[in-house]
């Protein structure tokens, strides 16, 4: 496997070390970076976070991410989200006030009925079948959010129940969002990472 390099984007709200030694075990080069001329130079950018929408917004905007993140889309560049990364993947979102989002992936990120949060391990049920997503249905992984995508069925890849079954992962061309979190997701998110990557990078 060619060791890709993987442009973890640094915005301040990421959970990077995590992420950067999952990556780093499966044998990917990863470069964390808020530099666009520093992330021109990765094969594919991953956007992870933890936190509230408006927040992340306002600091992606402040650092001169959001037309780059939106251009590089546009362009055909592979973007994974992960868990807040792949909220800010939507048109916007509902957390404490409307906020636009980098509107890659149409939608809106909503709350769960009467505040409810969805924290542990749950499995994911894929509608859409690809040999990206082969090894990972019916896999368990790791989740802690209170709010979720709520948008076109095309662009729902797979489904998660709590108690209903919300979107827990979205694709849109070679943009993905992952609702949970792949680096603290064991085995299983480590393989989906891998197929993720690789699948992305070939495409």
């Amino acid at each position: 496997m060619r060791a890709y390099t993987i442009g973890v984007v640094d915005y301040g709200m990421g959970n990077h070390a995590s992420v950067m030694h999952s990556l780093r075990d499966l044998g990917f080069r990863v470069r964390v970076s808020n530099n666009t001329s520093e992330l021109d130079l990765v094969d594919i950018l991953m956007l992870p976070g933890v936190g509230a929408f408006p927040a992340a917004m306002t600091t992606l905007h402040e650092r001169g991410l959001v037309d780059y993140l939106q251009a590089q889309a546009r362009q055909g560049r592979p973007l994974i989200g992960i868990c807040l990364g792949m909220q800010l993947l939507a048109t916007a979102s509902y957390e404490h006030k409307y906020t636009v989002g980098l509107d890659l992936i149409p939608g809106n990120i909503v709350p769960f009925p009467d505040h409810g949060v969805h924290i542990g391990w749950n499995t994911l049920e894929f509608t859409q079948h690809s040999p990206l997503w082969t090894s990972s249905d019916g896999e368990a992984f790791y989740f802690n959010h209170s709010f979720y995508y709520q948008g076109p069925s095309e662009y729902q890849v797979a489904a998660t129940r709590h108690p209903s079954a919300f979107s827990s992962v979205i694709q849109r061309g070679s943009v993905v969002g992952l609702q949970f979190h792949p680096e603290k997701s064991q085995s299983a998110g480590k393989i989906l990472l891998k197929n993720l990557i690789v699948g992305l990078a070939h495409a």
